[in-house]
């Protein structure tokens, strides 16, 4: 199991980023994460194949108002370790890597804050662990179990990802939000810091190809369970979607009918927002989510 560190002089130039990075061990891999304020808990989970920085916009926001943010970088991703081949990725290893770092930093009353990835992993966590979870917002994501059609976009992309083992996170990102061309090159180098040279990119050419298009792969039976055990949770949940987003469009209908709670919150769309809402759109979202916690209070 090669293994491999992005070098920290690789992250020296951040812009808008001027958290800490904490580290923790776990399964003998470094995992990192931002821990930010004090107060209620949210967890921010990212997606493919951006990493914590992606949160920049929302994390003060989120301390200014009295809440407690981690965003912990998935293994292959971030300031994170990551392995140098591919079939060392698999949805087993992601979903326990999460589980593992909640129990080791011992939070509870968490507002799950997801995206992507985020979601397809958080949320199977937060539906399997209900005690250590008080909300769930949703955004740009989806929870496949291989039976249900998934979108031409999200096929053409994986389809890219299978023949591409150089990609280039930066080019990725900015494609997939409206204000891309106007990203500053620095923001664009900070997406593509983690990831040197090919061999720290196994882990975002996987996650495409982890995601099941048919019932038999793993991770499907997980997202299908997950999905059952939504359909009962009484956890609060705001389901917030962008308007521009052909790789999980419609999938903010599917949350919505899927969880009851969700249903007493009022239907937000982001307008002008690509895949990566929270870039186009953090403040805007994080606003959205301040209002969802102070109106759900926890006993």
């Amino acid at each position: 199991m090669p293994v491999i560190r992005t070098p920290n002089e690789r992250f020296l130039v951040l812009p808008d980023f001027p958290f800490s990075p904490h580290y923790i061990d776990i399964d003998g891999l470094r995992v990192h994460y931002i821990d930010e304020g004090s107060g209620e808990v949210i967890l921010c989970l990212h997606g493919e194949p951006s990493w914590s920085y992606l949160y920049r916009k929302m994390i003060p926001l989120f301390v200014e108002a009295g809440y407690r943010v981690l965003a912990p970088d998935f293994i292959g991703f971030g300031r994170s370790d990551k392995y140098t081949e591919l079939n060392e990725y698999s949805f087993e290893m992601h979903y326990q890597t999460i589980v593992a770092f909640i129990e080791a930093i011992n939070v509870r009353g968490i507002t799950l804050v997801c995206q992507d990835w985020g979601g397809l992993i958080g949320l199977t966590v937060a539906a399997k662990t209900p005690q250590r979870f008080a909300r769930l917002v949703i955004m740009n994501t989806f929870l496949p179990t291989g039976e249900d059609n998934v979108s031409d976009g999200f096929m053409a992309w994986r389809n890219f990802a299978a023949r591409t083992p150089d990609l280039v996170a930066s080019l990725v990102v900015r494609g997939g939000t409206v204000t891309g061309k106007g990203m500053q090159a620095e923001v664009l180098a900070a997406y593509d810091a983690p990831f040197p040279d090919a061999r720290y990119k196994a882990g975002m050419q996987a996650f495409p190809l982890l995601v099941p298009i048919r019932p038999d792969m793993p991770g499907a039976a997980e997202m299908k369970e997950a999905r059952r055990l939504l359909s009962r949770c009484d956890k609060p949940a705001l389901v917030i979607f962008s308007d521009t987003d052909p790789v999980t469009r419609g999938g903010d209908r599917f949350f919505r009918w899927l969880i009851p709670k969700s249903q007493e919150q009022p239907e937000i769309t982001i307008a002008g927002a690509g895949h990566f809402l929270q870039e186009d759109k953090g403040e805007e979202i994080a606003l959205h989510i301040r209002d969802f916690i102070a109106r759900t209070p926890v006993s």
